[in-house]
Order: structure tokens, then C-alpha cells, then sequence
């Protein structure tokens, strides 16, 4: 069953995309939202079967297990929103002749997202991410702005650096594991930890900060993020909620799936350690950008940075806590970021302008969508009752039960920071024009562009006032395969 189940989760976009090929511009867009909703109801089953032991496909080439499987949940949620989404988006755009290719390319950056968790093999599962960089390049400059063709250019040199940097880091894994396995054997994620104990641990450390380092660009984590502002802000709004709510947590696996590596080798405390750093230091780096945004997209992306940080202190911190919170962070997280973006690009629509600035009196031009988006924001900064502010807590406790007291305590310090400076932001967009300022006639942004913001933020009040038990038992079960101790 599980077999057939990933066949249609894969299928369902390369349908999409042989669809975008001979379809009429008006059949691609709800061609690609019905791809998502195949995708979304395959990916839920599909999560409560891998909670129990790992299980292969294909001759080993395809594995379906619980860290994998939670991550391609999250990308689905986030494909069906952006393609609700995208329906009413993409007219706003008014490239009504190019949409065949957008919806095609969409549908491709999904699937190789999708894919991507689902490798058993190490070097496989680069290439599916580097996939992932090559196809979202051509989403990024969709547009043909000048600013949007130098972020799709600032994207794809840093990350392919960044990329190539983890290539070399996983050929120095596959050199340490052939003292162990022989000079020729299959790289997958398995054969790893099984011959980590025996590997030579100066060689594992090194390999590892490789990895970290160029796994950590794709995701996002101080001082790699650069590409991530420009990227995630001058694409089409859908695309930029794919960037953040899906692709950012495919990277992140890998991250996750090598210091399980690492923890079974004789490497100390330095990799974990090593995540740590990183992690605090992303949140440094997005409180102080946050503080002084004037862009409202540059806003939410450095707020995936922020949270991309939160995430890696989880991992880092260890324990069952640390990972259950942060694979709860990462769902809260993929939702949260969705609405964020849809009404960032609502507004920018509407008003015309990216430039906070100039976006007034949102609460009175558009009282629901409005709403909505405040919620939004104030649950985004990690404040109750929403699901970020339980994630978050859970990872604060992880870090001062497992002997990272420091990072815990900068964290919290560095959460009210941004709470304090994001909503500042949306304050300013909510109040009246200044005395002799005409507020301006804003555009109306159609329901499809309403509704997904909807379907983002119930879950998230609701993931908020209720944990459900079965998901702590699969958090659980997460940390069990990957070798993490104690709670």
C-alpha cells in the first residue's frame, strides 16, 4: 500500500507538468491545484505508516520513514496552500500566456521537493536538493524584474557554493565509511550509522561542518542566508511560501539525518555543538535585520531565517524535547510562514508597493483579510495561544535540561526582540495616513487569495491549545531512529 502511495504522491506533479504541456492557459492553474490535493491527501496516510520501522523501495533506493515522511507532510501542506493561492495570484500578475510554463515549473519545484526526503541514498538525496535549486532558479525570475533576475542570479551562485561545499563533505563521509565498509558500498543513510562507531572521528567532524555548512546555506542559517532576502522576496508570492514552508525544511533533513551520524561516532560534542552556534546566530542576525525592514517580503524572509534558526537549536539541543519541538516547529512553522506570505503579497498588490511605508490603514480597506493577517503576525513572533509559542517553549526546555543553558536563555532574549520589532512593522501598516497623506485606493485581491490564509491559521490556533498524543508518540518515535537518549 505504502508503495502505491508514494507512486501517487510522486506522479500527481509529473502529471501536472506533461498536463501544463497541452493544456489552455485557463486548465494549468486548476490542473496543478488538483496535483496538490492528491499530493496533500497521499502525504497524510503516508505519515501514519512510517511511524514504525523504516521501510524500502525499489531496491533500497526509495525509503519511507518517520523524519522523511513529516518533512514531505509539510511540504504538502504548503503546495496545496500555494496552489489555492497561486489561482488567484498569477492573474493578478498578468502573465496569463506564460502560465503553462509557471504551473509546469511549480509543479516540478514540488516534486523535487517532495522527492528529496524520500532518498535512502546520501548522494542521491544532494542531487535531488541541487534539482530543487536549478528548477526554483527559473520560479524566482519569473517575473523578469531587474531585482528578481539579481536575486535568481545571488541564489543560484551562493547556493550551488553552498551545495558544492556539502557534495564534498558527503564524498569525506563516503571515504570515512570505506575504512569501515569496504572501497565500494551503498552510501545510504543506514549503512552510515551503522559503521559511524568505527569511523575516524577527526574525519567525521570535518566532514559534518561540510555538510552543516552547505546544507546550512540551503536552509538558510547565518552568515549563509544571504541569498534568502533577495530570493524569497522578489518571487511571485506562491513561490516564496514553497521557499520557506517547504524547501527550507528538505535541507534541513539532511542536516538532521548526518548528525545522527555524527552522535553514533567517536566526534564529541563539537557537531552538535557546531548546530547550535549556527542556529543562535541566525537568530541574531534576523532580529537585528527585522528591526530595521522596510520591505514587507524582506520582513518575512528574515523571519524564516529566525525560525530556520529555532529549528536547528532543536535539533542541536537533543533530547526528545528538542526534537519534538522542533519537528512541531517545523509544521507550525510551514503553516504560519504561508499566511504570512500570501497576505505580504496581497498587500503588495493592493497597494502597489513592497514598501511598508507605503501600506496604510490595512484594518480599515480590508477588515478580514486584514485580521487575518494580524493573527497571523502575532502568532508568527511566537506568542500564545498560537502553535509557534508551544514549539518554541518545548525547544527552550530542551535547551536548558541538555547542558545549553546559554543558547536557550539568548534564544528567549532574542524572540522578544523580534516580537517587539515584527509587530512594530504591522502597527505602523495598520494606523491612519500621516495629516496630509491621501491613503490610497487599494486593489480588492481576489477570495482564491483569501481562503488559503484561512486554512493556515486554523490549524494553527488549534496545533496551539492542543498537542494531540499521537504526535508527541511520532515525535518520539523520530527521535528514536535517530539515535537520540533522554528527554
Amino acid at each position: 500500500m505504502a508503495g502505491a502511495l508514494i507512486v501517487a504522491l510522486l506522479g500527481a506533479p509529473v502529471v501536472a507538468i506533461l498536463g501544463c504541456i497541452v493544456l489552455r492557459p485557463a486548465q494549468v492553474a486548476l490542473l496543478n491545484l488538483a496535483a496538490s490535493i492528491v499530493v496533500f491527501a497521499v502525504a497524510v496516510p503516508l505519515t501514519v505508516l512510517s511511524s514504525g520501522a523504516p521501510r524500502y523501495y525499489w531496491q533500497h533506493a526509495i525509503v519511507l520513514d518517520a523524519p522523511g515522511a513529516w518533512v514531505v507532510l509539510c511540504a504538502a501542506i504548503v503546495y496545496l496552500l500555494s496552489s489555492i493561492h497561486a489561482v488567484g495570484y498569477m492573474r493578478l500578475v498578468g502573465e496569463n500566456s506564460r502560465l503553462p510554463s509557471f504551473y509546469a515549473l511549480f509543479a516540478g519545484f514540488a516534486l523535487t521537493i517532495l522527492l528529496s526526503p524520500l532518498m535512502n541514498n546520501a548522494a542521491v538525496y544532494w542531487i535531488a536538493i541541487e534539482l530543487t535549486t536549478l528548477v526554483s532558479t527559473f520560479l524566482v525570475v519569473f517575473e523578469r524584474a531587474a531585482e528578481s533576475i539579481e536575486a535568481s542570479w545571488k541564489y543560484i551562485v551562493l547556493v550551488s557554493t553552498g551545495i558544492s561545499l556539502a557534495l564534498l563533505g558527503t564524498v569525506l563521509f563516503y571515504w570515512n565509511g570505506s575504512f569501515v565498509l569496504g572501497p565500494t558500498y551503498a552510501m545510504t543513510w543506514d549503512a552510515l550509522r551503522r559503521a559511524a562507531p568505527s569511523m575516524n572521528p577527526a574525519l567525521t567532524v570535518l566532514a559534518f561542518l561540510l555538510v552543516l555548512i552547505g546544507y546550512g546555506t540551503k536552509v538558510g542559517l547565518a552568515p549563509m542566508h544571504t541569498w534568502l532576502p533577495d530570493a524569497h522576496s522578489e518571487s511571485p508570492t506562491p513561490v516564496s511560501a514553497m521557499l520557506s514552508g517547504a524547501l527550507l525544511n528538505a535541507a534541513m533533513l539532511g542536516i538532521v539525518r548526518y548528525l545522527a551520524i555524527a552522535d553514533r561516532a567517536p566526534a564529541g560534542i563539537l557537531p552538535r555543538l557546531a548546530l547550535v552556534v549556527l542556529g543562535a546566530f541566525s537568530l541574531l542576525i534576523a532580529a537585528l535585520f527585522i528591526i530595521r525592514q522596510q520591505h514587507i517580503k524582506r520582513l518575512m524572509a528574515y523571519s524564516s531565517v529566525e525560525h530556520m534558526g529555532v529549528i536547528a537549536l532543536g535539533f542541536g539541543f537533543g533530547g526528545t524535547l528538542g526534537v519534538a519541538g522542533a519537528l512541531y516547529h517545523m509544521l507550525n512553522h510551514s503553516l504560519n510562514k504561508s499566511l504570512m506570505f500570501f497576505g505580504a503579497g496581497n498587500m503588495m498588490r493592493s497597494f502597489g508597493s513592497p514598501e511598508i511605508g507605503r501600506i496604510r490603514e490595512i484594518g480599515r480597506q480590508f477588515p478580514v483579510q486584514s485580521g487575518l493577517w494580524l493573527l497571523g503576525a502575532v502568532a508568527i513572533t511566537g506568542a500564545p495561544p498560537f502553535a509557534l509559542f508551544l514549539s518554541e517553549l518545548v525547544i527552550l526546555r530542551a535547551g536548558f535540561r541538555h547542558a545549553f543553558a546559554w543558547a536557550a536563555a539568548l534564544m528567549a532574549a532574542l524572540l522578544i526582540v523580534i516580537f517587539i520589532g515584527f509587530l512594530d512593522h504591522f502597527r505602523r501598516m495598520y494606523r491612519a495616513a500621516p495629516p496630509g497623506e491621501a491613503a490610497a485606493a487599494p486593489l480588492r485581491a481576489p477570495g482564491w487569495c483569501v481562503v488559503p490564509m484561512w486554512l493556515a491559521l486554523v490549524p494553527l490556533v488549534i496545533l496551539g491549545l492542543w498537542w494531540p498524543q499521537p504526535l508527541w508518540e511520532f515525535f518520539a518515535r523520530v527521535a528514536q531512529l535517530l539515535g537520540v537518549v533522554g528527554r
